[in-house]
């Protein structure tokens, strides 16, 4: 039976880089079966640039939007999980342009019994506004020095692989997992207000379900395009209900994907 593969792309008001990152999913080698633009509030611009994308876009696409209440993108999230119906959910972000073989090597790495942790590399922020993804080499930036972590954007012929249950590179924008392991965590802890900790919490439940992580080198690559960091206020209340994920062996969220699918 076919796998069937959505793409997730979390958004908030990133207009020009989101631009280049839905360029990056028109390029893919493999299109995904469905996107949906999980937007934590954009506005103006951003917003009207994903209409536009939605009504032309390469594969069935959906924008899921709520009100700009500060940031609170495991709700986002979680709106989105309710409405996939695909078998595959891929996680990234309007900040990281996918390589064109994305969508592919993430569903050539599904595997029962585990989620999977793609890497990224990181452009420069002076020379964001410069990368285009139809015509970018990335050899050619990298040796001029407008990448950094070239290692992690290297897409080798066969992907390296390391499987563990670690804590170290758990990152949320190049994310992957079965929806029905999505589900049984009830998804995203949405008590995780402000940046910080959520992506942690997530793989963390998956290895408390039973699961371990495929962390991947050399296949699922994406560019994540750098820009100002983002206020960190709630870190230290993150890190807290973290470590209590960790003490408590917690498996489901209270506040969680549930709450957009009962009723």
């Amino acid at each position: 039976m076919r796998t069937t593969i959505a793409l997730v792309v979390s958004a908030y008001n990133q207009g020009p880089v989101l631009a280049k990152v839905l360029r990056g999913v028109e390029l893919q080698s493999r299109l995904p079966d469905e996107v949906i633009v999980a937007d934590d509030g954009s506005a103006g611009e951003t917003r009207r640039l994903i209409h536009d994308w939605i009504h032309d876009a390469p594969a069935p696409a959906r924008h899921i939007w709520h009100a700009d209440n500060g940031f609170r993108k495991t709700v986002v999230l979680n709106r989105a999980l309710a409405a996939i119906r695909s078998d595959y959910v891929v996680f990234t972000d309007a900040d990281c342009v996918p390589h064109r073989h994305f969508v592919r090597d993430h569903l050539r790495a599904a595997e029962p019994g585990y989620w999977v942790q793609g890497r990224r590399c990181f452009v420069r922020e002076p020379w964001v506004p410069q990368f285009d993804p139809d015509r970018v080499r990335f050899a050619r930036w990298a040796l001029k020095g407008r990448i950094n972590g070239v290692s992690k954007g290297i897409r080798l012929p066969f992907p390296i692989v390391f499987r563990n249950t670690g804590q170290r590179g758990i990152i949320g924008c190049n994310l992957a997992c079965w929806r029905r392991d999505a589900e049984a965590v009830n998804g995203w802890d949405e008590a995780f207000v402000g940046w910080g900790g959520e992506d942690s919490d997530f793989g963390s439940r998956l290895y408390h379900l039973g699961l371990r992580r495929k962390l991947v080198y050399g296949h699922a690559v994406t560019f994540h395009l750098n820009h100002p960091t983002l206020p960190r206020d709630h870190l230290a209340t993150s890190q807290a209900r973290l470590e209590e994920t960790w003490r408590t062996g917690r498996v489901r969220c209270e506040l969680g994907l549930d709450r957009h699918t009962e009723g």
